[in-house]
């Protein structure tokens, strides 16, 4: 990837970056852990996006 990214495609890499955490500890015990985990996770060697 170039080092200089225009900036709808940083805003895009952003957006899938803070999108890849974990569901907070607070939402496990609130929900009584019926929510654990992401579905949504995403690897970076795994699965690639298309930006």
């Amino acid at each position: 990837m170039a080092r200089n990214k225009h900036v709808a495609r940083k805003l895009r890499l952003a957006r899938a970056f803070k999108s890849n955490q974990p569901v907070p500890a607070w939402v496990v015990i609130k929900t009584n852990r019926r929510i654990r985990f992401n579905p949504k996770r995403r690897h970076w060697r795994t699965s690639k996006l298309k930006v």
